[in-house]
């Protein structure tokens, strides 16, 4: 056996390091470990409940809408006022975290996960409008790499053309980018690290001018999805094909559900909401997600051990590095004691399950291009097709919600501290489930804990024995050249995690 280490993993959010055993070229053992360590949930012991949704924002400078939204979720639980939020806020926190999540599944595959197939290095001079492809290539041949260079030299594939018109792409990428985050702003005051959402609705009384702003970035957004963004992911998929077969992992997926289309309960098992709550594996069949069977092992992360894994509700954060067995700040969550992937392709393959007419339709489409069946979707490239599929799906909806917006009207109510109380904010934010439960007692914070998506996938294995996410998507992996392990750094950039939030 001889080991590869990857360390850091770049163009993820933090410090990811990958460590593998290896044998006749082939993974027979991963470790994902999660580095630093932050402390949020013991730096919110002892505060006013309401600062939790302003500070649990700063775990993460690329998601803090939904760590906003997750926040203002568990207070209003724990408040008894889920069921009171208004139809305007219910349908302008919808537009914020869900355009911030857009314009995030794009960020992801042009700007961290399309370099992996698009060699930048090869590009000749463009010809086109866009100009600054050229500034790129000069900056490449004067020795100036940086940040395209240096990286794992893959096996790049793409014909001359596409390679070229996907790296254009990426450029066209960073305005509409910019545009999602001028429309996060037009409702949610700025970005990131907003204000506009908070316990009891919103902050925001909507316009005419708002909404006629929004409506207007928005088209330019949906346009890109659908002539740039899904298109080029479907075309990168027929050259990289096999890595369809690659990268599937737990095969177990769970989804928390959100975007409420109506103003349903948000503790119900969601039919009213635009992703559903559930759960579903390889077999493709619905079943129905209990949050009391989530429950977080520590027994290889660098926390005080509590034996057995335990519920969020009643979850510590003690820190202990250096503890023997121990190899990462991320926890382990684990549903029923099993492990699961959550995000984007878990998000498609609930729905999916349950039989979502347009998730259907979206996916049997874009499988149909590619000629392939559903299980195709279990792997690297399933991923990103999942998460162009998710950005378009909820574009479309996007723009429903917003002409269901009535001008002027209320946008929030009215609430007292208890001096005990203990809720649940439940949601999906880019990278999938996200969950905060707090705990009150003298009108102050006793306990806060998250559970964040990379803590799902980028977990160590738990007291089981069984690896995260991650490390099974990496075992069984061949890997052609130890010295240049593109092929692993491919399917941990599937997952899109994000350290910062992991080891919050």
């Amino acid at each position: 056996m001889s080991k590869i280490v990857v360390d850091p993993v770049t163009r993820v959010e933090g410090h990811l390091k990958i460590e593998t055993e290896v044998e006749d070229g082939v993974v027979k053992e991963a470790r994902s470990t999660g580095n630093l360590f932050r402390g949020f949930e013991i730096l919110l012991q002892g505060r006013d409940p309401r600062d939790a949704q302003v500070i649990t924002q700063r775990i993460c400078g690329v998601c803090p809408q939904s760590h906003g939204i997750a926040a203002a979720l568990s207070l209003e639980d724990a408040l008894g006022i889920s069921g009171q939020i208004l139809d305007n806020a219910r349908l302008i926190r919808n537009l914020v975290q869900g355009i911030h999540v857009v314009q995030d599944h794009i960020l992801h595959f042009y700007h961290l996960a399309a370099l992996d197939y698009v060699d930048i290095a090869a590009l000749e001079y463009y010809k086109g409008e866009n100009s600054v492809l050229n500034s790129v290539k000069d900056f490449i041949m004067r020795g100036e790499p940086g940040p395209f260079l240096p990286r794992y030299e893959g096996d790049y594939r793409l014909k001359a053309s596409l390679n070229q018109k996907v790296a254009a792409h990426y450029l066209d990428a960073f305005e509409i980018r910019r545009l999602g985050h001028e429309m996060v702003s037009i409702f949610s005051g700025k970005i990131p690290h907003s204000a506009g959402i908070v316990p009891g609705g919103v902050t925001c009384r909507p316009t005419m001018e708002m909404i006629t702003a929004f409506l207007w970035k928005l088209r330019k957004i949906r346009d890109f999805i659908n002539t740039v963004y899904l298109p080029d992911v479907i075309a990168i998929g027929r050259v990289y094909h096999d890595y369809f077969e690659i990268g599937a992992g737990c095969r177990n997926y769970l989804s928390y559900g959100g975007y409420q289309r109506h103003g349903t309960d948000p503790d119900a098992d969601e039919p009213g909401s635009l992703y559903i709550r559930g759960i579903t594996s390889a077999k493709l069949r619905p079943a129905k997600l209990k949050i009391s069977k989530v429950a977080e092992s520590v027994r290889h992360s660098w926390y005080e051990d509590y034996g057995v894994a335990k519920h969020p509700r009643g979850g510590e954060t003690i820190p202990r590095y250096g503890k023997k067995g121990a190899y990462s700040w991320v926890k382990s969550p684990r549903y029923d004691g099993q492990v699961f992937e959550v995000g984007p392709l878990a998000r498609v393959l609930v729905n999916y399950a349950h039989g979502d007419p347009a998730i259907t339709d979206l996916v049997d489409s874009s499988l149909s291009e590619l000629k392939l069946p559903a299980s195709a979707l279990f792997s690297v490239m399933g991923r990103h097709l999942a998460r162009a599929v998710c950005a378009k799906y909820l574009a479309d909806n996007i723009e429903k919600w917003l002409f269901e917006i009535k001008p002027e009207e209320p946008v929030f109510v009215e609430y007292t501290i208890p001096e005990e109380s203990a809720g649940a904010g439940l949601t999906e934010a880019s990278r999938g489930a996200l969950g905060h439960w707090i705990e009150i007692k003298d009108k102050k914070i006793a306990n806060y804990q998250c559970v964040v998506p990379t803590t799902w996938n980028a977990s160590p294995s738990d007291e089981n024995g069984n690896p995260g996410p991650i490390e099974q998507a990496l075992t069984g992996v061949k890997v052609r050249d130890r010295e240049n392990p593109f092929e692993l750094v491919r399917i941990v950039r599937s997952f899109d995690p994000c350290l910062a939030c992991a080891i919050h």
